[in-house]
């Protein structure tokens, strides 16, 4: 079973956000992936991104550079 780590979880109002999110973060060397939106959390397009909690300044400056505005972002264990 894998271990839960702090992490940091983005939502976005449509799937080409979700998309191009992983393609800027890739293009950036920054961890995580593509996720189904947790239940708990409202998602527009019901996809999210998940990445280890310390990357989130370099994540949001990366999405803000890029113009993409996630819909919601929380920190947790997961």
């Amino acid at each position: 079973m894998r271990q839960k780590q702090p992490s940091c979880i983005l939502t976005f109002h449509t799937t080409a956000d979700a998309m191009d999110t992983e393609r800027v973060c890739r293009a950036a060397g920054l961890d995580g992936r593509l996720i189904p939106a947790p239940r708990d959390i409202t998602a527009d397009c019901g996809i999210a991104w998940c990445g280890p909690a310390r990357t989130r300044p370099a994540l949001l400056a990366a999405l803000r550079e890029a113009g993409i505005e996630p819909a919601d972002c929380r920190e947790r264990m997961y």
